[in-house]
């Protein structure tokens, strides 16, 4: 099949009109990709849950493990970078002389992923027409403090590095009640801007380690870009 053939189905499929598509695009490649409506992040649920079902309850023991702290919950990262950020312990409420045997111990773990969105599919004239970014995500509200979960993505241009367009979420969590459900936190980048060739995507996620270990789950999350 010739390229001019492979630029027409790509045409036909997503019903492109009124953006450029130049003969020096690899179209067969592009056809393939199919980079139009599709989720770009990879392992979108690390930890193999879905939200289509609740949070999973975890199964505790109440007995202390002969082992260190741990920060970061089971799962599968392939795609991802992760760090972890010990917090320091909370000591402001213990009267002095008191022993205290066990302290809640926080972290931050954060997983984040670079799209390069070229190599995904996408080129230069659709980017710089500026298609409407999808981002979407859900964590599990494990109400362990009143900030357990931030999201932040940027997008940036050819290098890399310079940030065209950024949005940031930082929630606080409701206490009074227990209700254990996902949270959904969505956003839609339009009119950012020429430019763009990188989503960076990134969200921390608070742990606690007392006794045992409490996580704080995410699934679900999603890069969709769609022509406008």
């Amino acid at each position: 099949m010739s390229d001019n053939e492979w630029k027409r189905r790509c045409q036909n499929e997503w019903n492109i009109t009124g953006i450029s598509m130049p003969d020096s695009v690899d179209w067969k490649f592009v056809y393939e990709a199919k980079p139009l409506g599709r989720n770009l992040l990879k392992n979108p649920a690390p930890h193999g849950v879905t939200h289509d079902s609740p949070p999973p309850e975890p199964e505790l023991t109440g007995v202390p493990r002969d082992e260190p702290p741990r920060s970061e919950p089971e799962g599968d990262y392939t795609g991802w970078t992760t760090s972890v950020e010990d917090l320091p312990y909370d000591t402001s409420g213990i009267p002095p002389g008191v022993v205290v045997c066990y302290m809640p111990q926080f972290s931050w773990f954060t997983l984040e992923q670079k799209i390069d969105l070229k190599a995904e599919g996408l080129w230069d004239e659709l980017l710089d027409d500026q298609p409407d970014i999808l981002i979407q995500d859900r964590y599990e509200e494990s109400q362990l403090h009143e900030s357990i979960y931030q999201l932040h993505v940027k997008l940036l241009g050819g290098d890399g590095q310079t940030v065209i367009s950024e949005h940031t979420v930082s929630p606080t969590e409701d206490l009074s009640t227990y209700s254990h459900t996902w949270k959904e936190v969505s956003h839609v980048f339009s009119g950012y801007g020429k430019g763009v060739r990188f989503v960076h995507f990134l969200h921390r996620l608070k742990n606690k380690y007392m006794v045992e270990f409490f996580p704080t789950l995410v699934t679900g999350s999603s890069v969709i870009v769609k022509p406008t």
